[in-house]
């Protein structure tokens, strides 16, 4: 009888065991973001789970098949960077992925998943429900409870700490009815200057990408003729010019064709221009129905396949079969550039990226990811959209707010991939995929360390995610001349992010640029400027020349606030930090060695600050 009880008893424990989990950190989509979240929150010493609705990772860089890295090439940021080291370790080094002139990177989808499934599970703490769906998701005191079903149809329950919504179209946040926008905004809410004067829900285009194989000269993989195809529909798609740099070279059907050529003899079919774009806003349809639109987003995409077989004469490039695990060839998801997005405790717009230095919230203090793509939509499908000329807008590379991943009024959450606080316009530029994916990393950080601190993430400190990401070699500021691979990255990195010493920012074609000048002097003038931020006794202190910074003369603006300071602890701080060159009271002084010296005797960047970048 004791036995029998015992196996009663042991038996409920077991079933609860299988059917009830617990984790540190629940992330709902193993896209771009919520992969690399999953990465560098384990990595951190966090058990995490991810629930992913397909059997693959990475989201739109593999399965919805957009495998051409737009931006950050010189901004190797953090896992972006170790992911594009894997591909080169795979291809056989950066001229084997530089296969198509949209990009620098260019890979098979397949292959993008099976590096990232790697990585994935080198991390212990890391633990991927694939194939599966969330139903249910509910907010507790202690944290979250997720309600999921696999493919056994089970309905499981999942608790949490911390929970991320990596999903595509901030579907958890919208369940939750946390705050949101959608559509192109107005002037009112943005303060844009190419804003609308009302606002809309129009999103841009999405596009349900194919992979096209070459199957070699004499062969004919010409598919059925679509329903409703009109070969007027595409004419006019071999038109190459580029707007952004006003060069003009149209009419070159092969290549149009290169644009998304990927190794292996394979073509990415994601072109814009009369091609394979659609305008479907599905994001608040039920799955039922967005699945049922999604049939016309194929049905363009064939269309303009059988376009590109019969009226182009590319009868040798066949659909490839064997790239994804569908039947219909088709990637698992479309590609959605636009989502919904988040009412958060920073709202990132145009502004915060043209002029970030001159704007009332200081939101490049506290920069958590990095992009320098421009901003780019597509609406070329709506067809009577509101114009705003896009292309026209020109602006330099930009950080991240770590304010735009966290909602405004609403706790516990952490929200990613494309649907954080950022305005409709500055979308087209951090919808890229680097930015998803560094955007992720800091989520995985703020993540991470709300649950080690014990604290919500919103009131995890800025500086302790900035200070993680940095140490893991991601940027929190988009100095292109200060590669992570630079001895003193970290502390220009900090610098920088103080706003002692500012960037350059400079609009640059399609890879936008910002310039720390490390080697370069500074000005007394400069260097008082920069420090009246933190030290505001100096704004009486007009003794500071425009000449260039000599070692006396920043001995002299240091003392001013306090720092006792000669030229032998000048010489002993950069001897310590590798700098060798002869120090006496003149010798002037670059950027480099002034933020060596600020790091050193100041330790600014320590200062908390606000999600304005203000301090606390």
């Amino acid at each position: 009888m004791r036995f029998f009880l015992q196996v009663l008893l042991f038996f409920p424990i077991v079933i609860c065991a299988q059917e009830y989990q617990k984790t540190d950190v629940i992330i709902i989509g193993g896209g771009a973001s919520g992969t690399m979240a999953a990465i560098q929150s384990a990595r951190l010493g966090v058990s995490t789970l991810v629930v992913e609705e397909t059997p693959w990772l990475g989201g739109m860089l593999t399965a919805a098949g957009v495998s051409a890295i737009d931006g950050n090439h010189k901004m190797p940021s953090g896992l972006w960077g170790e992911f594009r080291d894997q591909l080169y370790a795979y291809y056989g080094g950066p001229e084997a992925v530089e296969t198509g002139w949209v990009s620098n990177t260019l890979f098979e989808p397949s292959v993008g998943n099976s590096i990232l499934q790697k990585m994935v599970a080198a991390e212990p703490n890391i633990k991927v429900l694939f194939n599966t769906k969330w139903i249910a998701v509910e907010k507790m005191d202690s944290g979250w409870k997720v309600k999921i079903k696999g493919k056994d149809a089970k309905v499981k329950t999942i608790e949490s700490k911390v929970l991320i919504d990596a999903t595509e179209l901030g579907d958890v946040m919208a369940y939750l009815k946390v705050p949101y926008y959608l559509g192109m905004d107005s002037k009112e809410l943005t303060k844009e200057p190419f804003a609308l004067d009302k606002s809309n829900d129009i999103v841009q285009d999405l596009t349900y990408v194919v992979t096209l194989k070459d199957f070699g000269k004499g062969t004919d993989k010409t598919i059925k003729k679509p329903k409703n195809y009109d070969k007027a529909e595409f004419a006019g798609c071999c038109d190459v010019s580029d707007p952004a740099t006003l060069l003009k070279d149209n009419n070159d059907c092969f290549k149009m064709l290169t644009y998304g050529r990927l190794p292996n003899n394979k073509f990415m079919i994601n072109w814009p221009k009369k091609g394979n774009d659609i305008y479907l806003n599905i994001i608040e349809k039920t799955p039922e129905e967005r699945a049922l639109l999604l049939e016309d987003a194929k049905q363009m995409t064939l269309r303009f396949v059988y376009y590109i077989q019969h009226e182009l004469g590319f009868k040798n490039l066949g659909i490839d079969y064997t790239e994804y695990p569908t039947k219909d060839g088709f990637p698992m998801i479309p590609y959605h550039r636009e989502s919904r997005r988040l009412k958060a405790k920073s709202l990132f717009a145009l502004q915060h990226v043209m002029t970030p230095y001159d704007t009332p919230e200081a939101y490049y203090k506290t920069g958590v990811a990095v992009g320098d793509y421009t901003i780019d939509h597509h609406h070329y499908k709506y067809g009577n959209a509101p114009e705003i000329d896009f292309v026209k807008i020109r602006v330099p590379s930009y950080n991240v707010p770590m304010g735009s991943l966290v909602p405004q009024d609403y706790d516990g959450l952490i929200v990613a991939e494309k649907s954080i606080g950022v305005t409709n316009i500055v979308n087209g530029a951090t919808r890229l995929q680097p930015v998803v994916l560094g955007i992720g990393q800091a989520a995985g950080v703020l993540a991470a360390l709300s649950v080690q601190q014990n604290v919500l993430p919103s009131d995890v400190s800025i500086r302790d995610v900035q200070n993680t990401l940095l140490d893991n070699k991601a940027y929190i500021m988009p100095f292109i001349d200060v590669p992570n691979t630079d001895p003193h990255f970290k502390i220009l990195q900090q610098i920088g992010a103080t706003g002692i010493l500012k960037g350059v920012g400079v609009p640059y074609k399609w890879a936008n640029q910002t310039w720390f000048y490390p080697e370069r002097e500074i000005s007394e003038y400069e260097l008082m400027q920069g420090l009246r931020l933190y030290y505001p006794a100096l704004k009486s202190n007009w003794n500071a020349s425009g000449a260039a910074l000599t070692v006396d003369a920043c001995i002299n603006l240091l003392n001013d606030i306090g720092v006792h300071l000669t030229v032998d602890k000048v010489k002993s701080i950069l001897i310590n930090e590798n700098i060798n060159k002869q120090i006496i009271k003149n010798t002037i002084l670059s950027r480099r060695e002034v933020s060596i010296l600020l790091e050193d005797l100041l330790h600014v960047f320590e200062k908390d600050i606000d999600y304005n970048g203000d301090l606390r």
